[in-house]
């Protein structure tokens, strides 16, 4: 079996930046608190690096908590924004921000409004996100921990690929689901969630436009899982292959990861379709 360990730091509230993903929109909403200097700029830095990598639907960054007088935070939040639109498909980002604050007003010389939008409140920061969402379809799927389980989201993608026409990624789409669904009946054994959805342009014109499907698998256990190092055998002796599910979807799949929601874990992948 795969590995899974408690990974704290992503929602510890003892931490001056924490993140968690939203189940139902794909959204993080990424958390920043303190006085800005070395002990905050550090651990920010790091959080918002891992949050873009979790390739999610769209990255809030609630910065009402943080003590910046003189401002020097902006750059770093602009370049995460910049670095979120260069992202295949772009990744949204947008700000929580007193507007009244030195860093409101900076980020606002500095371009904001076209690079990142601020707003007052986290309500209007998340409708903005559900705006510009870079999801064209979504299937959803409610899943009891079963040997079944699996078989019942494969087929979920199946008709996800072939409704959407995206029939070169099903046969890996459908393999790594099986990884996915099958790691959390058997590790966390909750209610699990199968989200399947479609990301990039509906209709592709030009040679660069890429369609990618993302899958995620929500569940109620804290403990995200970790890659295990292959399994070398010398020649003749059967290897033990329990434990390696995960090289698989690493290995299918352009970019995975797992990160804490407010009732547990997600576990993700992004898989790329060729372009038409």
């Amino acid at each position: 079996m795969d590995r899974f360990v408690p990974r704290p730091g992503w929602n510890d509230p003892d931490q001056p930046a924490t993140a968690v993903m939203d189940s139902v929109s794909g959204t993080i909403d990424m958390t920043v608190r303190g006085s800005w200097g070395r002990d905050v700029w550090i651990p920010a830095y790091r959080m918002l690096t891992k949050c873009l990598a979790e390739h999610p639907a769209g990255l809030l960054l609630d910065l009402r908590g943080l003590d910046d007088p003189a401002a020097d935070s902006a750059p770093l939040w602009l370049t995460g924004a910049l670095h979120g639109a260069h992202l295949q498909p772009p990744v949204t980002v947008v700000a929580c921000l007193d507007a009244a604050t030195t860093l409101a007003a900076k980020l606002d010389r500095l371009g904001a409004r076209r690079r990142m939008p601020v707003f007052a409140t986290a309500p209007a920061a998340r409708s903005a996100l559900a705006d510009r969402r870079p999801l064209t379809d979504q299937a959803r799927l409610r899943l009891s921990p079963v040997s079944t389980a699996a078989a019942a989201a494969r087929r979920v993608v199946s008709s996800a690929c072939t409704e959407w026409g995206m029939p070169a990624v099903a046969d890996r789409a459908r393999l790594v689901i099986s990884e996915l669904v099958g790691n959390a009946v058997e590790h966390a054994g909750t209610a699990i969630d199968v989200v399947v959805s479609h990301r990039g342009p509906a209709h592709r014109t030009g040679t660069h436009q890429w369609s990618y499907l993302h899958l995620a698998v929500y569940d109620r256990d804290p403990r995200t899982p970790v890659l295990l190092a292959p399994v070398y055998t010398a020649p003749g002796i059967p290897a033990d292959v329990r434990g390696q599910g995960l090289r698989i979807v690493d290995a299918a799949a352009q970019a995975w990861g797992a990160l804490p929601t407010g009732t547990g874990k997600v576990v993700w992948a992004m898989l790329r379709d060729q372009p038409a």
